[in-house]
């Protein structure tokens, strides 16, 4: 099978049923590759964020790039969802970090020759967002295929949560010691090679063939407008969807006016930047690993409202801190709840859709999650030329504590339908045992 399962140990204990998902071969091989590409990624995100506003000093600019790197996610990703249901998802995946890899050596050249200026960035942002549009529901949807018992599918979302937070917190500090150290082009450089990694994990994968889930006489666009209905007339999807594009259009840009803040603000410079990053960075992988400790999912919609109260109390709360040792711990608060109420989101949708529609829900959850933060990034740079970094940031956590008080008075209407397709998952799930696999 797939999973490749090898014995739970210590399973009963504490950390042994926090990492369950590691009993599956093709899991461990993809956490394992994914945590070095990912950190790489957070210090490319980090040193573009402080190169742009090092050669322009706009706030404006930094929402242009932002924006470039993330709107062909917000065009495409739909479409790519339908295509992730086609394709094989490993072969897929494998040639999406290839790319990715490529485009990271791309910049690494640029800035290491001194060539760099915003419309090339602005350029290899918008192929990057390209790739992402494809890279992202197929790794959603690819996870999922790697877990054979599905009731560890919420530890497995939970410590890829986990994965993506550690590199979070690591990303941007190493970022800011090599930028202080030499500049920009050593990051985009160390990106590249980070990219090796997990090309190698999805390398020595054994994968089955991937059961066909749609018949080649299909049309994209009749999968399309299926996929869309089948979202639309799920209350609890709908729902779930629309709480998350309101919260990533208006509070999840938060990252885009950092240098700013901790520039203008803070008074500080790159390690300033490196730690704010950082704090976000570790609140989130606390959340992650909360979540990734739950022994139950019976209780993942009142998650969502209150981990979305917490992140945008937190979001005001730093908007007005003028100290570093303020922020930084107000930053650590604000990551916890958004990563707890992202990722229980995702566990939610995970759990309740089929999977023969799973590329093109997860794409609709995607686009709703990366497709609108390029509105909110240009937004962001926009408002806050106009009334300051601060008072955008407390309009933003504003936005999302709003947003989260709606979801919260759905609940009760939303409780049937999450209730009967949990029940209708957990009953497809396999038996646990402690060696599901060959």
């Amino acid at each position: 099978m797939a999973g490749d399962a090898t014995p739970s140990v210590g399973e009963s204990g504490t950390l042994g049923f926090m990492l369950r998902a590691f009993r599956y071969r093709n899991y461990r091989l993809f956490f394992s590759g994914q945590i070095v590409s990912v950190t790489g990624s957070w210090i490319t995100t980090t040193a573009t964020s402080w190169l742009v506003y090092r050669l322009t000093g706009s706030a404006l600019l930094l929402g242009v790039v932002g924006f470039a790197s993330q709107f062909p996610s917000f065009l495409l990703t739909p479409v790519a969802g339908i295509f992730v249901d086609r394709w094989n998802r490993h072969r897929l995946l494998v040639g999406t970090q290839t790319a990715s890899m490529l485009i990271s050596f791309v910049l690494a050249a640029l800035t290491l020759s001194k060539s760099i200026s915003i419309p090339w960035l602005i350029t290899v942002s918008v192929f990057q967002g390209i790739v992402n549009a494809f890279d992202m529901p197929g790794r959603q949807a690819f996870v999922v295929s790697l877990i054979e018992d599905k009731r560890d599918l919420g530890n497995a979302i939970a410590l890829n949560s986990s994965m993506f937070n550690a590199g979070r917190l690591v990303g941007p500090s190493v970022a800011g010691l090599i930028i202080a150290a030499t500049n920009e082009g050593w990051c985009y450089l160390f990106d590249g090679v980070s990219y090796l990694a997990v090309i190698a994990a999805l390398l020595a994968m054994r994968v089955n063939a991937a059961p066909k889930r749609t018949t080649p006489h299909e049309s994209p666009l009749h999968q399309f407008i299926e996929g869309f209905r089948y979202a639309y007339d799920s209350r609890a999807i709908r729902s779930v969807i629309l709480l998350i594009a309101l919260v990533c259009l208006a509070g999840a840009p938060y990252s885009v006016l950092m240098p700013v803040y901790a520039a203008e603000v803070l008074g500080g410079g790159a390690h300033t930047l490196g730690f704010l990053m950082t704090a976000a960075g570790g609140g989130a992988l606390l959340g992650a690993l909360w979540l990734a400790s739950r022994r139950t999912t019976s209780d993942i919609g009142r998650n969502i409202p209150t981990a979305g109260v917490v992140f945008g109390a937190g979001l005001i709360a730093f908007a007005f801190s003028r100290v570093l040792w303020i922020s930084v711990p107000v930053m650590v608060i604000a990551g916890i709840g958004l990563m707890v109420q992202i990722a229980s989101c995702n566990t939610l949708l995970q759990t309740i859709v089929e999977d023969s529609k799973r590329g093109r829900v997860m794409a609709f959850f995607l686009m709703a999650y990366f497709g609108t933060m390029p509105f909110g990034s240009l937004a962001a740079g926009a408002v806050s030329t106009r009334i300051g970094a601060p008072y955008t940031l407390a309009l933003g956590g504003a936005i999302c504590l709003l947003a989260s008080v709606w979801f919260a008075t759905t609940l009760s209407a939303l409780h049937s339908d999450m209730t009967t397709a949990l029940k209708r998952a957990t009953a497809h799930a396999a038996p646990r045992t402690g060696n599901s696999g060959a």
